[in-house]
């Protein structure tokens, strides 16, 4: 098969890379650069291990319009950007140019929905796609040709519709359904009450869908518990509306064009913002792919 699209969720792995290494990690100007690097250095694994074709740096707003009008509450929880980490989101879609990965921005959209619409495409040409990301949304696009490379402890995961299948007991089609059912409190979605990740993996295993498991509830000879029956019936048009929040929506792009790793212009780059040992990295990287 050919080399694989590479996209990125870059505010996940910004935000991980942030919070993972110390801010006493400082540039030329004395400022931290511990996000950029940190994210620079998984780019770097990333391309070594499977080789893309491009690297797609994906932007995009903190909570799309569309999923705070169908949930209010959708990430409202969520704190402010430090100023630390705002000044290297600022900084990272020039850098990552310069190493010759794109960046692209949703705009009122989010990442999210770039990345899926990124795979989509690539799926339709043929094309395989390799989706970084540590967000588990991003679960309901595996298929034969799009994997989700899944930061974890010991090296990122790649996960498969069958990976997808071990961890949360559903296929990839019905992550959405099983987010609006068990919830999701990292983007502030509470889910039905009272019905954890197991228990909206079997009804969704029995019944398929969001709907068909409300449509179930609203029969007095399914199989469905009283307690359960009463958490599903409760709200519905809000459980409804948290699978639209946990869907993805679709953005008109074109393919990407195939795009190498630049290592002069990345060394280059890396220096001037005073990460020396990172620049020697994409040195070295560059060689290894001439």
């Amino acid at each position: 098969m050919a080399a694989p699209l590479l996209v990125v969720d870059t505010p996940s792995l910004l935000y991980r890379a942030f919070f993972a290494l110390p801010k006493s990690i400082k540039g030329s100007d004395g400022k931290p650069v511990n996000a950029l690097l940190g994210t620079a250095n998984m780019l770097l694994a990333a391309v070594a291990d499977y080789s893309p074709r491009a690297v797609v740096c994906c932007f995009g707003a903190e909570a799309g319009a569309y999923r705070v009008e169908a949930f209010p509450a959708y990430h409202a929880d969520r704190p402010a950007m430090e100023p630390e980490l705002e000044r290297q989101w600022q900084l990272a879609p020039e850098f990552f140019a310069a190493c010759g990965w794109s960046s692209l921005d949703g705009g009122a959209l989010e990442a999210d929905d770039l990345l899926g619409s990124l795979a989509q495409l690539e799926s339709e040409a043929g094309g395989a796609t390799i989706i970084f990301s540590g967000d588990r949304d991003m679960f309901q696009c595996a298929s034969k040709l799009v994997t989700v490379l899944y930061p974890a402890r010991g090296g990122p995961q790649l996960i498969g519709p069958a990976e997808v299948r071990a961890r949360s007991g559903v296929e990839p089609r019905q992550i959405p359904d099983l987010i609006a059912l068990r919830g999701d409190p990292s983007d502030g979605i509470p889910g039905a009450k009272g019905i954890g990740e197991k228990g909206a993996a079997l009804l969704l295993d029995q019944y398929g869908s969001l709907e068909a498991v409300l449509a179930a509830a609203k029969d007095s000879a399914s199989a469905i518990t009283p307690r359960t029956r009463a958490a599903l019936s409760d709200d519905p048009e809000l459980l409804r509306s948290f699978k639209e929040v946990a869907t993805l929506q679709p953005i008109k792009l074109k393919r990407p064009q195939d795009a190498p790793l630049d290592a002069g212009r990345g060394a280059l780059a890396a220096r001037k913002l005073g990460m020396n040992r990172l620049a020697e990295r994409i040195e070295k990287a560059g060689a290894a792919t001439a």
